[in-house]
């Protein structure tokens, strides 16, 4: 079976079971009594284990149902969950991580078999359960306890034997079975043999079920359906039916699926058995429900061959309606889809904005009020779409931040530092490209936080802290920007250090480290090469931290900035567009060219007389409403020749970043418009000055300013 083309599918839902499997972990640690999350995690577990093995990755399925017994013993009690189990179960994710990782770019799980990991796990099963190698045959026993009675082999003559007997069915059974064979002919057992070469024997077992019951109603299944779905049976299972068809045509229909090797069956007459006479009523309303599971269960392998396909009959039992089933309101989509439908929008308001722009300039019939209207409703149709576009694109924050409570309970250990993360906002939303990139920045300013920020554990008891360091992670939308906050309650940034570190590495002099604020001093731990660590670790000293937090956020058209306290802790706060794709701005002209603005960025826009301006250390500056503005003359910046009458009073757009002003001195304002961000790639990749440019609706080309790069 060529499963390739399932590949996309295992690397979204393994990623998404291993980062179930990291936070069910991190919470068993704190509640190791907390058997909702022990089910969870060997649910999670077992699904993983059913992927690999579908796909034909053995080094995986080995992992993970070693994994799998393990939790199986602490779900039965026979185990606890200590410290060190987590440490290893955080090792096999690890592994798993590390095996997706070569499957995203190979195709293949790769080679390393993990043995000192798998030899760990087994070695804490049989320390903490009494006769481990009991216990690993477990399994088989629960399989043979499951209704097989007789053992099935193949007989002399290489054949299969048919393993279904009346005696074998409990009274409750019996009458389910009776009930079926009311609307029918005949009664057929039937037992199925699979290939031992099959990867996902329960989907095989529903695609049968499926195939047959299209001839007739099952009525028992043996084992149990739920057995079935877990996989705790052999090679082999069988099924009671009734039906109007003749047997070789159902014994023919389950030999149609693949990977079944023999179908066997003989027809029963209900009048030899003999029952209890139980409540018939209960009766048929349980095997109603066994059939319900089997049968909802059948499509979802044809589907997809995943294991946790054949987990759903188990919530559709919660009879609610079908609106209400988060599984049915949800799909996933290729981000390159998402990018192609962005793209039509683009142009679609790029159509809108040449209407309007024709509708102002244009004469006669133009000018007609049912024009006027239908340019109107065009524009609230594009904006409608635009934001139900951006709707689908933004995703939460979670996705991202959901690992670094693991990391730092790692680096706790690591840095033998007793440290909490604290997390909130993770529901906020960002445009999917953004999410995807701010990762790793965070991820810096985390490690940053643990080892540069907090204290040891001696240390803040000298201080009179707790033992416990705290570092803060908060997410919340300002506007059209969403704000991270990633705090500690550690030692702050010591100025006085970092001065004299810069002024070591030649960076500055003593004299202008003297004249520097100190914001402007703590400014340089993000210069490239720029380290305050006393030796190199493998978590911190080599100055690749936050320089790099730096240059990638900036690229994401965001910015950074930093407040330290000495001895009460730091806030680095990352400030990020909603989107990247489409933005409202204002559109300016300076001399002879138009210019945009991201509206997001400007406070204020002010009319200023030329007496205002005043001069501090040479450079010009306006006071306004008791702030002190620098003044940028972007014709100057931008190499634009000057228009020819000098105006007595200047338009000057106030723009903000983070707690820093600065006044853009304009010739004239067009007016605010949404405009559609077109990279220019490496055309004019050295002028950090311009981010992008956009299409107006006359056709001209507008660049638009990253006033990021003038604070």
């Amino acid at each position: 079976m060529d499963v390739s083309q399932y590949l996309d599918i295992f690397i979204d839902e393994t990623n998404e079971h291993l980062q179930d499997l990291s936070d069910c972990i991190m919470a068993i640690e704190q509640e190791p009594d907390n058997m909702d999350t022990v089910n969870e995690i060997f649910r999670a577990a077992h699904s993983l284990k059913g992927m690999a093995g579908t796909m034909g990755f053995k080094r995986m399925q080995r992992l993970t149902h070693d994994m799998e017994n393990v939790f199986q013993e602490v779900r039965s009690g026979n185990m606890t969950v200590t410290s060190s189990l987590v440490d290893v179960l955080f090792q096999c994710l690890d592994a798993l991580d590390a095996y997706l990782e070569n499957v995203k770019s190979t195709s293949n799980e790769g080679t390393n078999d993990n043995e000192a990991i798998i030899n760990q796990l087994n070695a804490i099963l049989n320390e903490e359960t009494a006769g481990g190698s009991a216990n690993e045959d477990a399994p088989e026993a629960t399989e043979e306890a499951s209704g097989e009675e007789s053992s099935g082999e193949a007989d002399s003559a290489g054949g299969y034997t048919n393993k279904c007997s009346l005696s074998e069915l409990d009274d409750k059974s019996v009458e389910a079975l009776r009930a079926a064979a009311e609307k029918a002919s005949h009664v057929y057992g039937v037992t199925v043999y699979i290939s031992e070469e099959c990867l996902l024997k329960a989907a095989r077992a529903f695609l049968v079920f499926k195939a047959v019951e299209e001839l007739g109603t099952i009525a028992v299944y043996r084992p149990s359906s739920h057995d079935i779905e877990d996989e705790r049976f052999e090679f082999d299972f069988r099924f009671y039916m009734a039906g109007d068809e003749p047997l070789e045509k159902v014994l023919a229909a389950a030999r149609t699926v693949s990977e079944i090797v023999e179908a066997v069956g003989v027809e029963l007459d209900l009048g030899d058995s003999t029952t209890s006479q139980p409540e018939p009523e209960e009766s048929a309303l349980d095997e109603a429900k066994t059939k319900e599971n089997a049968t909802e269960s059948a499509p979802a392998p044809a589907k997809s061959p995943q294991p946790a396909a054949a987990k759903k009959p188990a919530q559709t039992d919660k009879k609610q309606p079908a609106g209400k089933q988060v599984g049915n309101r949800t799909v996933r989509v290729d981000i390159e889809k998402l990018d192609a439908l962005m793209n039509q929008v683009s142009e679609l308001i790029i159509a809108k904005n040449s209407m309007v722009s024709i509708s102002a300039t244009e004469g006669g019939s133009m000018q007609s009020q049912s024009f006027h209207e239908q340019i109107e409703y065009l524009e609230r149709i594009t904006t409608t779409l635009h934001e139900s576009v951006m709707k689908v694109r933004m995703v939460p924050i979670e996705s991202v931040v959901n690992k670094f409570p693991r990391m730092i309970r790692d680096l706790s250990k690591k840095l033998d530092k007793k440290m909490e993360l604290h997390m909130s906002g993770e529901d906020t939303e960002l445009d999917r490209t953004v999410v995807d990139q701010i990762g790793d920045p965070l991820q810096h300013l985390l490690r940053n936080s643990a080892d540069h920020g907090l204290e040891s554990a001696d240390v803040r008891r000298k201080l009179g802290k707790p033992e416990t360091g705290a570092i803060y992670l908060n997410a919340f939308q300002e506007g059209n920007n969403v704000i991270i906050e990633v705090s500690d309650d550690g030692s702050g940034i010591n100025t006085d250090k970092v001065m004299e570190k810069a002024i070591e590495r030649g960076i500055i002099t003593q004299e202008q480290g003297e004249a520097m604020s100190q914001k402007e001093i703590i400014d340089m731990l993000f210069m490239p090469s720029f380290s305050m660590a006393k030796e190199i670790t493998d978590i911190s000293g080599r100055g690749v931290g936050l320089d790099v937090v730096k240059s990638n956020i900036e690229a994401l058209g965001g910015d950074v900035e930093v407040k330290s306290v000495l001895g009460e802790g730091s806030k680095f706060t990352v400030r990020l567009p909603l989107t990247l794709a489409i933005i409202q701005a204002l559109m300016v002209e300076i001399g002879e060219e138009k210019y945009a603005i991201p509206l997001g960025t400007i406070q204020t826009i002010e009319s200023i007389s030329e007496e205002d301006i005043k001069y501090v250390q040479a450079d010009e500056v306006i006071h306004i409403r008791g702030s002190v503005i620098p003044l940028v003359r972007l014709e100057q910046i931008l190499d634009i020749p000057p228009r020819e009458a000098a105006k007595r009073n200047l338009t000057v757009v106030i723009v903000r970043k983070g707690e820093k002003f600065a006044g853009l001195v304009v010739d004239s304002l067009i007016g605010q418009q949404e405009i559609v961000i077109k990279s220019l790639g490496m055309y004019i990749d050295s002028s950090k000055l311009i981010s992008g440019a956009t299409i107006l609706g006359d056709g001209e080309v507008a660049l638009i300013l990253d006033v990021n790069t003038l604070l």
